[in-house]
């Protein structure tokens, strides 16, 4: 997948899609991406493949 957007742009437009997002939800350290990605799985109730495909879509706009 080519990046496109960057990281702000992407939250903002998730922020806007899922108010339940808050910036906490995106915070992550070097090394615990995956953390902070398990984390807005779990919040949006979405499978990792539905989270990649979102990110995904993200690009298309």
């Amino acid at each position: 997948m080519e990046i496109t957007r960057s990281w702000r742009e992407q939250k903002v437009m998730l922020k806007r899609r899922f108010p339940v997002l808050s910036d906490p939800d995106f915070e992550f350290k070097e090394g615990e991406r995956e953390g902070m990605l398990n984390k807005l799985s779990g919040k949006l109730k979405k499978t990792r493949k539905e989270l990649e495909m979102l990110f995904a879509e993200l690009q298309t706009y």
